[in-house]
């Protein structure tokens, strides 16, 4: 076992116990070193297994673990040169970068910048399925539940670095393809996503992904609605301005609930409709959903008009 091997399994430990405090006035990281990691399905030998990278070689290189989730004790590793790491939401919620089957695992450059850098796995075996180069700042998104498809963020750092800016796009995984175009308002091309993520729930099938954004200090902040099978997006926004960290999401079969993290109730979202309203039915200022969900999507408010839609459907259309 070499030096940097033994280095990175010693901090495991150390890591899992000192995961970083979210931040408030920022994007979360691309992919996250030590933290909670993910967690594999039970094999019914032991109980799950919680994968979580760890720093080696002072930073130069990585250490793959597999940890018992029960007992802490480490099963497999894996050494890989560059610094990478698990995808994640903000720095407490991992970003779905596991298939439903739990035979394909994302791992992503630890560093913003280009070219970026993603690398998938088989956790069960280690075995290397994919390595993916591209030009550009990306961080990962979602992955469909077949896993062919990988969604991307690509930040289009318009305004001298500001990564609150960015567009949403895919990887098909089994072409090994970039795909043209950008998950967005067909009718809204020039429209760009703005905000930082803070929360996160996925359907039991794996199949739509609901985000909660801060917007980016000009607007109000939004849930975004993914549909992972077919490349389809809807953003929600919400009437709020202030204590958005303190809010979580549930879903309830076809309610998205909008809660605090007391439990208690907020707003609700009918995910076949897109309609928002008060928990427990209550009237609800239109007006304040409709001005948000504009703003959400990088519009300024002049010269907006005041619509009673809740929601924009989004597409994937060619660039």
């Amino acid at each position: 076992m070499t030096q940097r091997l033994v280095l990175g399994l010693a901090l495991v430990t150390l890591a899992l116990a000192a995961a970083p405090v979210a931040a408030g006035d920022g994007p979360a990281p691309f992919a996250q070193q030590g933290g909670p990691g993910v967690l594999l399905p039970a094999t019914g030998r032991g109980g799950p297994l919680r994968v979580v990278a760890v720093p080696a070689n002072a930073g130069a290189d990585t250490v793959l673990t597999t940890i018992q989730a029960n007992d802490g004790q480490v099963q497999t590793w894996l050494d890989i040169p560059g610094s990478y790491g698990i995808p994640m939401i903000d720095w407490a919620q991992g970003g779905d970068s596991l298939s439903r089957d739990g035979r394909t695992l994302v791992v992503g450059k630890s560093r913003a910048g280009s070219p970026s850098s993603f690398l998938v796995y088989d956790p069960k075996t280690w075995r290397l399925k994919q390595r993916i180069s591209l030009p550009g700042s990306y961080s990962f998104d979602a992955l469909s539940p077949d896993a062919a498809r990988m969604y991307l963020i690509h930040y289009t750092l318009s305004a001298g670095g500001d990564y609150s800016h960015y567009v949403v796009r895919v990887y098909d995984l089994r072409t090994r393809t970039l795909l043209l175009g950008r998950v967005a308002d067909r009718t809204q091309k020039s429209w760009v996503m703005n905000g930082y993520p803070l929360t996160r729930v996925t359907s039991a099938d794996g199949r739509w992904v609901y985000t909660l954004y801060q917007n980016g200090g000009d607007g109000y902040p939004f849930v975004h609605a993914l549909d992972t099978v077919r490349g389809v997006a809807h953003c929600i926004g919400l009437p709020m301005t202030n204590g958005i960290y303190n809010v979580e999401l549930a879903l309830h079969g076809s309610t998205l609930a909008v809660h605090w993290r007391s439990g208690r109730p907020w707003l609700d979202v009918d995910t076949r409709t897109w309609r928002v309203s008060t928990a427990g039915g209550g009237g609800f200022p239109w007006l304040w959903v409709v001005i948000g969900v504009g703003t959400a999507l990088g519009l300024t408010a002049t010269g907006v008009a005041v619509r009673r839609s809740t929601h924009v459907r989004s597409v994937l259309y060619s660039s």
